[in-house]
């Protein structure tokens, strides 16, 4: 298998800092005197980078202290007990991220156990990078020659290299929750006594931790000697996980001077820094492969169809003494400005144009009505006289038009009895005319109404218009949003451990998010309780450290809704119950079932609407 740069980097940087941290023991045991003022100043100016790094701690599960300890780093400042209680948060938060960072890469071998075996085999072969598809398809082919076509073989492969991560994996993971467990234990026994006689307990609680490293150490230092003859592992194990063991000081009969507590807190945080470089650089072999790695051959072909375009611009480009580009751009500047001016720019004239000159438009309206008054006073007067003549009686001006229109038919029709007379001596050259004039006004009022209909929808005219715009830059923009997530999927590293952002959100899915991790904390406390009732001790540690887990994860990510509705305090007093070890399993699985349906951030979607 071929490491990817980014962990060929990682391990580098491990090296040095392995190195470095042992040069820097080695300068420690030469040195005459290990708890000396001087050398306690340069320990502690060695540690400041970790130390001043974990004092931006971000959110996480609260210390199982007692409840009138709230106030005490802001009563009790500077003190041996405060800079303790500030070593073992720094402990529990880096446990947390290196747990979800294990627990990360853990997932996707999970995953990719569980499909198929030609799913596994694709994987083997095009999903871990250029040189693994190489030696994959020779492996392949060689297969094929001596034994026929067959996938069992490469199968077997890809089981035995997702077993072999999901093995080492699981063993990190086990060892770390059983060690986040102990110390949260340990921490709920000597609450009470941190709290009321600080000077007695401290020594006790430091020891505590100590042994509680070497424990680590002989869990998971082992690991380096433990990779088989035919790992598909690259690189060496060859750095064991040795921590630093406090010196032998009488514990019972003296009490520890504040020298001696500085040293212990320096020697806890080499520790810690040591068990991170290692769980660095044991994950980095073993974690899952980056996303430019998976689909190396998508972004392959990208890079492949981008160098022909590039070429084929070459050869059209001036460089090639060509003018193909030029008049390219010019014809598509043209058109641009076409469409901007035909679809974008003249509507939006025509726009205000309408918004701004109603009254104006008004006016010319009236005038126009005015006209095909005139024509229906005409056609009046006409009506009235052929009246008058033809019934040989004086009507009124305010007569009706069809009363006089009936009149006019009725003459109009004798008089088409005998056309070609009447239209030289008779009234049907007369009738003719008023039924032109009749026909001219209602043209010109069916003018006018189509035009008021016209002037109403102007607007609308000019905004279906400016649609193919409007359209065009939103296509433009969805086309920009999905380069840009493309390019950022592309160059996009693992995220911090620490950030879990689908359960931070807003919507439906960050919802759904956690209301999962409230089951995953109620299913872990069953399973904590019947390891426990099973006589299953250390699985029962290790049980109850993943829920820890889970509990800090749901922590970080209901506080900022919790505090915005204002249920936090009762929320985080719910969760910090829910992760002391002396609280009986019923209670806790009433909380749960509690905050599911009191809480508003853990309510389901239909509920809360």
């Amino acid at each position: 298998m071929e490491v990817p740069a980014e962990n060929e980097s990682m391990d580098v940087k491990t090296l040095i800092s392995l190195y470095s941290s042992k040069l820097w023991n080695r300068i420690i045991g030469i040195l005459p005197s290990y708890r000396s003022n001087f050398l306690a100043k340069i320990s502690n100016l060695y540690l400041r980078t970790i130390r001043a790094r974990s004092r931006r701690r971000r959110p996480s599960l609260p210390l199982p202290l007692p409840p009138h300890s709230r106030s005490f780093d802001s009563t009790v400042t500077r003190t041996e007990a405060s800079r303790v209680l500030n070593v073992i948060e720094d402990i529990l938060e880096h446990l947390f991220l290196n747990l979800r960072n294990i627990q990360k890469n853990l997932q996707f071998w999970q995953s990719r156990a569980e499909v198929s075996n030609a799913r596994k085999a694709y994987f083997m072969i095009f999903e871990r990078g250029p040189w693994a598809f190489v030696n994959g398809t020779v492996q392949f082919i060689r297969e094929c020659v001596g034994q026929g076509p067959s996938l069992q073989l490469l199968s077997q492969s890809a089981s035995a290299h997702i077993s072999e991560r999901i093995t080492i994996l699981n063993s990190l993971r086990y060892s770390l929750a059983t060690f986040l467990a102990q110390v949260y234990m340990d921490i709920d026994k000597f609450g009470e006594e941190l709290v009321n006689d600080p000077e007695k307990s401290l020594p006790s609680l430091l020891v505590t931790i100590n042994c509680l490293f070497s424990n680590l150490e002989a869990a998971i230092g082992h690991l380096h000697a433990t990779r088989p003859s035919n790992s598909s592992v690259d690189g060496s194990y060859s750095f064991p996980l040795v921590f630093e063991k406090l010196p032998d000081i009488n514990q019972e009969g003296s009490q520890w001077t504040d020298c001696e507590i500085r040293d212990a807190i320096n020697l806890i945080y080499q520790n810690l820094y040591k068990l991170d470089s290692y769980l660095n650089f044991l994950v980095a072999k073993h974690c899952k492969p980056r996303k430019l790695t998976l689909y190396w051959i998508r972004y392959t072909c990208g890079a492949v169809g981008l160098s022909v375009c590039s070429v084929w611009l070459l050869r059209h480009s001036s460089l090639m003494g060509s003018n193909d580009i030029e008049n390219w751009v010019r014809k598509a500047r043209d058109s641009t400005v076409t469409f901007w001016s035909e679809h974008v720019e003249q509507p939006m004239l025509s726009i205000r144009d309408e918004l701004f000159e109603t009254f104006r438009k008004r006016h010319r309206g009236v005038m126009e009505l005015e006209d095909v008054q005139l024509t229906a006073d005409s056609l009046h007067r006409m009506l009235l006289n052929f009246s008058e003549q033809t019934a040989g009686q004086k009507f009124p001006e305010n007569a009706s038009d069809q009363q006089m229109l009936e009149i006019v038919m009725s003459r109009y029709e004798k008089e088409l009895m005998h056309p070609i007379q009447n239209l030289l001596k008779g009234e049907l050259a007369h009738a003719l005319l008023i039924q032109i004039q009749k026909l001219k006004l209602d043209i010109e009022t069916a003018m006018l109404e189509l035009n008021q209909i016209l002037r109403a929808n102007e607007i609308n005219f000019a905004i279906l218009a400016a649609l193919p715009a409007f359209f065009v830059t939103l296509l433009l923009i969805m086309l920009v949003r999905a380069w840009v997530k493309q390019v950022c999927f592309l160059l996009e590293d693992y995220p911090m451990p620490e950030e879990d952002t689908r359960a931070k959100g807003r919507g439906r899915v960050a919802r759904i998010q956690r209301r999962l991790l409230v089951v995953e904390v109620e299913k872990r406390i069953m399973q904590y309780q019947t390891f426990m009732d099973q006589g299953k001790e250390k699985d029962a540690q290790y049980m109850f450290g993943m829920m820890l887990y889970s509990l800090d994860r749901l922590y970080r990510a209901v506080e900022r809704h919790a505090k915005a509705t204002g249920e936090w305090p009762c929320l985080r007093q719910d969760i910090v119950d829910l992760g002391k070890p002396g609280l009986q399993t019923a209670y806790k699985l009433i909380l749960t079932a509690r905050m599911e349906r009191v809480y508003d951030c853990l309510l389901p979607s239909l509920k809360r609407q």
